[in-house]
């Protein structure tokens, strides 16, 4: 039997707040959130400005505390004085209490299911406020904050992940309330793509049609959290899956919205239909290598590795029908041209045509063809992507989160500083987190963790171990460094 595959948007219903409309066949939105200390009106008030003037249609804030979710009344009046018509969305981690005070006042409120207890009505009564102002909630489920009942019963799984999502969707359900955006978070990219594809089946099974918010945590900065945050949300955009975005890079948050913009106006022109035979061959929900090959990059191919271009305007599926229409195992690599100069949008559109094919094991190379960049540059690109798409680690990764305001250092310039140090070494993750929200959890599958405890302070980590606490930021580095060190995996510079 036949499938055909294209490109077509999932079905979702609308959800309304703040003029703006996410689901329900809308244009995928683009967002970004500010990383001022949110209790500071004036900064506030500016960045959300400015980054409603780089094209951002929502904007979020974080509200960690009773001053912070107190501050969101003046802001929002002021935002509305001065003309602003971003939507505005609260971030509430910790304090169940404080979702109450900013659903007073925002036009949308974001909890963590792993922090937000049920059993005593909270929810409940989140929800009456929410349905009263006609705010909307979104349950935004993160990889390495899952609550303790589920991760003991599935570790820190996408499909823990999706039990978390489900349990609040029902209560939500039970209360008659539909103004709810789902999202599904990691800094894995494989984590990342397989739980909102097994939430998307789930919802399915129970007749839900929330809207989904796509996004990569802790992508980093520069070409390389360009090229992960591509991946990610590529691979789930191909498939229709996502309603709004946001790009989360370690810059300032307005450079953030344009990058978006490009993803979202990528799939305007994804055109293309294309017929296989053996789609049961294909695990959408799991990875299932079709090849014990090497990943590789264009100038590694021999001729064990069959070549497959893809010239349509549709390259995802016409790559993914091509590979499935096969009868032999050769492993595969991935080409496309792209006239494009700029080596920004080369990158970002190759994750997004070939994240997916890797993501999901079907392909084990790639070849960029692009003109105007040099070779180094096209192999710096397919090196990022490779190792987006967890498939090949040829550099240091950084787990580095885009900040907000609850960061507790200048994470912008240390991170070039950490860079700066240590991008020579090979196969190390290192996860450079502005506090302790996300911190600890979501660099879970860093070797090292660099996170904020207290003002200009700093907790360094092995894996999930703390291995020291406090440390001034002045010397934090050099003690990150000498904890590399001792564990024999640190060499000099060639």
């Amino acid at each position: 039997m036949k499938t055909t595959l294209k490109y077509s948007r999932r079905e979702a219903h609308e959800v309304c707040f703040g003029g703006v409309k996410i689901g329900g066949g809308n244009p995928i939105v683009v967002q970004s959130m500010t990383n001022t200390p949110t209790a500071d009106v004036e900064l506030s008030v500016a960045q959300t400005k400015r980054i409603a003037e780089a094209g951002a249609e929502i904007v979020r804030l974080t509200a960690q505390g009773k001053k912070e979710g107190e501050a969101l009344a003046p802001i929002m009046q002021r935002l509305h004085t001065e003309g602003v018509k971003a939507a505005i969305v609260a971030d509430i981690h910790f304090t169940p209490e404080i979702a109450m005070i900013a659903a007073e006042a925002v036009d949308k409120v974001r909890i963590n299911p792993g922090n937000f207890r049920t059993s005593n009505g909270e929810l409940q009564r989140l929800i009456e406020i929410c349905r009263r102002r006609g705010v909307a909630l979104r349950i935004g489920v993160n990889h390495g904050s899952l609550a303790k009942r589920i991760f003991d019963e599935y570790g820190d799984t996408p499909e823990g992940m999706v039990a978390s999502a489900m349990e609040f969707l029902q209560m939500c359900r039970e209360a008659d309330f539909h103004d709810v955006v789902v999202s599904m978070k990691s800094s894995n990219t494989r984590v990342m793509v397989h739980a909102y594809r097994l939430l998307v089946e789930a919802m399915e099974r129970e007749g839900m049609t929330y809207p989904l918010h796509l996004g990569v945590t802790e992508a980093g900065n520069g070409i390389e959290g360009r090229i992960k945050s591509g991946v990610g949300i590529g691979a789930l955009l191909a498939d229709g899956i996502g309603d709004t975005l946001r790009v989360s890079l370690t810059e300032d948050p307005e450079n953030e919205v344009p990058v978006g913009r490009i993803i979202v106006d990528y799939f305007a022109k994804r055109e293309g239909e294309f017929e296989v035979d053996n789609i049961d061959a294909y695990s959408p929900t799991s990875f299932c290598p079709r090849t014990t090959a090497k990943p590789i990059i264009h100038s590694e191919i021999t001729s064990e590795y069959a070549v497959i271009e893809a010239t349509s305007m549709n390259p995802t599926h016409e790559w993914r029908a091509a590979i499935l229409n096969r009868e032999d195992c050769t492993p595969v690599v991935l080409r496309r041209r792209y006239e494009e100069s700029n080596k920004e949008r080369v990158a970002i559109y190759a994750a997004i045509d070939m994240g997916q094919l890797l993501i999901d094991g079907l392909a084990d190379g790639v070849w960029i063809d692009a003109p105007a960049l040099s070779d180094k540059e096209i192999e710096d690109i397919e090196l990022m992507l490779l190792q987006a798409s967890r498939l090949r680690f040829s550099r240091t990764e950084y787990i580095a989160c885009p900040s907000c305001g609850r960061t507790l250092y200048d994470i912008q310039s240390t991170l070039a500083k950490i860079k700066e140090r240590t991008s020579h070494l090979k196969d190390l993750k290192i996860g450079v987190m502005g506090c302790i929200v996300n911190g600890p959890g979501e660099m879970a599958d860093a070797d090292y963790g660099y996170v904020g405890s207290s003002p200009e302070h700093i907790t360094l980590y092995r894996g999930r171990e703390i291995v020291e606490r406090n440390i001034h930021q002045s010397e934090a580095l050099d003690h990150l460094i000498e904890i590399i060190k001792r564990d024999g995996r640190w060499h000099d510079p060639k």
